[in-house]
């Protein structure tokens, strides 16, 4: 008996035919993916910017061009061509000059990186520049222009404030001194604002030490701002709060010594005596406010 199996029969041609079938949908399908990789590099390759052709001009010609397109507010055209001044003649007197217009035109377009980039980079190669005043406050101005609402991180106020007090320290006697004193009142009142934002976040999940520490952060490094009465006012809270009454009766005497008519003081007298000042009568508040001369009135300047 022989138990040899039957050997496998195997249909060459219908394999073949799969085979080659296979082969040439893989075949096509490649074809048309480097035809199309073909064809979209031409796209890209043939439609490049053109160069636009140096040319070489007079650099009185370049600057007063450039002074012309930002007399017409035109700033992008002059700021090309300010670049163009630096290019072709960067040994040139009118070289300096349109490097600080170039950042004032990137300052006027709003592209202040760009500005602050240009400004430093004058300051550090001309610092006996006769407009070296005026680059450190445009230098200033760029940071201030980007100053955000007190919710968020204020690093852009702090170097608007640093700037500010660098061109007043440096150049104090200047036509912008004056300026650059007002915005740093705005300034600080800003970073403030942002003390007195976090500190009231802690201080209404009742974590008080962390909160008065925001809150005695305002009344120690911006004392001058208009947060200073909430300041104290919260700081006596804080501490009433903890059942620290002694503090609480210091900070709100502070208050009322300093600013003895803010509504802020009325409602510390109120807390500390437990008394209910939401009232309509004027003549209510002049009888539960402490006479001049008082405990409240005891204490001067701003100390712990």
């Amino acid at each position: 008996m022989n138990d040899r199996r039957p050997p496998i029969v195997r249909h060459k041609s219908k394999e073949n035919e799969i085979f080659n079938s296979c082969r040439r949908t893989f075949t096509s399908k490649a074809s048309r993916l480097i035809a199309l990789v073909v064809a979209t590099s031409c796209v890209f390759g043939c439609t490049k910017t053109p160069e636009v052709e140096y040319t070489e001009r007079p650099v009185q010609e370049l600057y007063n061009q450039a002074i012309d397109h930002v007399t017409e507010k035109d700033y992008e055209s002059a700021t090309d061509l300010f670049l163009e001044v630096e290019r072709q003649h960067p040994y040139s007197i009118w070289a300096i000059k349109a490097q600080l217009m170039g950042s004032y035109a990137y300052y006027v377009r709003g592209q202040y990186d760009d500005a602050i980039l240009g400004l430093e980079r004058f300051i550090q190669l001309h610092p006996g520049n006769r407009d070296i005043a005026y680059a450190y406050y445009l230098k200033g101005l760029s940071y201030y222009e980007q100053i955000t609402d007190v919710g968020r991180d204020q690093r852009i106020t702090e170097l608007a404030l640093i700037s500010f007090k660098d061109l007043i320290q440096r150049f104090p006697n200047s036509k912008y001194a004056r300026d650059a004193e007002l915005k740093i009142d705005l300034t600080q009142d800003h970073l403030a604002g942002k003390e007195m934002e976090v500190g009231r976040f802690y201080l209404n999940r009742g974590q008080y030490l962390a909160a008065i520490n925001r809150f005695q952060e305002v009344t120690d490094k911006y004392q001058y701002t208009t947060h200073t009465p909430e300041a104290l006012h919260r700081i006596a809270e804080a501490y009433t709060a903890l059942g620290i009454d002694s503090e609480a009766k210091k900070y709100a005497a502070l208050l009322g010594h300093n600013f003895p008519g803010s509504q802020w003081y009325t409602d510390s007298y109120g807390l500390i005596k437990g008394i209910d000042t939401n009232k309509d009568s004027g003549n209510y508040l002049t009888k539960i406010l402490p006479n001049k001369g008082s405990f409240f009135n005891r204490f001067w300047p701003f100390t712990r």
